[in-house]
């Protein structure tokens, strides 16, 4: 491999021929003099070349020494190009968020997260991706993303997380629907059976609710399905079936008389919300102040 001269080396080098004294170059990088000799000898031994001579008049470049600095000009600007850049970016990391949320999480709970973040650190600017759990995942792959917010069983792999919140879904069907009126809680089976409106594949929710109806050897038959909590909670105020979507997204309708919730035996649907992050990396400065803004589960409101 390559050895690469001492960069600091030859910036003091170049101070040299600027000043034409050791003791001024040295003085204008921050270093004393025997320092600077030092480092200098040092260079000239990596190189094999005399780079100074001294005179009575003070110390002056060889003509090996002026080629180099010829050469090392503009190796030294590029270099401070390459460091003024990285800062930049570096700057940007700290004051830009880029964020990937499932629709759960986006639609009904980073509002009041990111008006939290806003009050404490107003200079963070967040740009935020709407997407199902597996779509947050991938986002990962292409590094279009700082954070990500995903709902389900587990973590995803290749990932780290932290719990945010909890969630737990529910049953609902229009006011004028059968199971409206029931005295009795319904089964998973009957649940299985019904004529569901649920979430596409890859959707945290419905990866909840496959595994809810599998640990009873049951399988998920959507008669219909769709993208978007939104359209799934239209359709079934107009009566199209029955869904099984979170609380925190239904909260309003519930309160409002527009869906009614139906009872549940003998399943599992309590979920976490995550923050996620590639294994092995840290967040960023201002992906770390946004979880220090979320309230951890369970935590007393302030």
């Amino acid at each position: 491999m390559t050895q690469w001269p001492d960069l600091d080396g030859l910036a003091l080098l170049t101070a040299v021929a600027e000043t034409g004294s050791i003791s001024r170059a040295a003085e204008s990088v921050g270093i004393t003099q025997p320092a600077a000799s030092l480092r200098l000898k040092r260079l000239e031994a990596a190189l094999g070349l005399t780079l100074l001579e001294r005179t009575t008049s003070g110390t002056r470049l060889t003509p090996e020494g002026a080629a180099v600095v010829g050469w090392a000009t503009p190796a030294l600007d590029a270099t401070r190009e390459l460091l003024d850049g990285a800062r930049l970016l570096a700057t940007r990391r700290r004051h830009h968020l880029r964020v990937a949320a499932s629709l759960t999480v986006a639609e009904y709970l980073l509002p009041a997260w990111l008006s939290a973040l806003h009050a404490s650190d107003p200079d963070i600017a967040v740009s935020l991706h709407m997407a199902n759990s597996y779509e947050v995942e991938e986002s990962f792959s292409r590094r279009a993303i700082d954070l990500g917010f995903v709902e389900g069983a587990r973590v995803p792999p290749g990932l780290q997380g932290r719990t945010v919140a909890r969630d737990e879904l529910v049953v609902v069907v229009a006011p004028d629907h059968p199971w409206a009126h029931r005295r009795r809680p319904i089964d998973a089976a009957a649940l299985a059976r019904a004529e569901l409106v649920a979430r596409e594949p890859g959707s945290g929710t419905r990866e909840v609710l496959e595994r809810a109806l599998a640990r009873h050897g049951l399988t998920l038959a959507p008669a219909a399905e769709m993208a978007s909590t939104t359209a799934i909670k239209t359709a079934v105020a107009h009566g199209i079936g029955v869904a099984v979507v979170g609380r925190a997204a239904i909260a309003r309708e519930l309160s409002e008389g527009r869906l009614v919730e139906v009872p549940v035996t003998d399943l599992d649907l309590r979920r976490s919300i995550r923050a996620v992050w590639p294994r092995g990396t840290s967040l960023s400065p201002a992906g770390r102040r946004l979880l220090a803004s979320l309230r951890p589960p369970g935590a007393p409101r302030p």
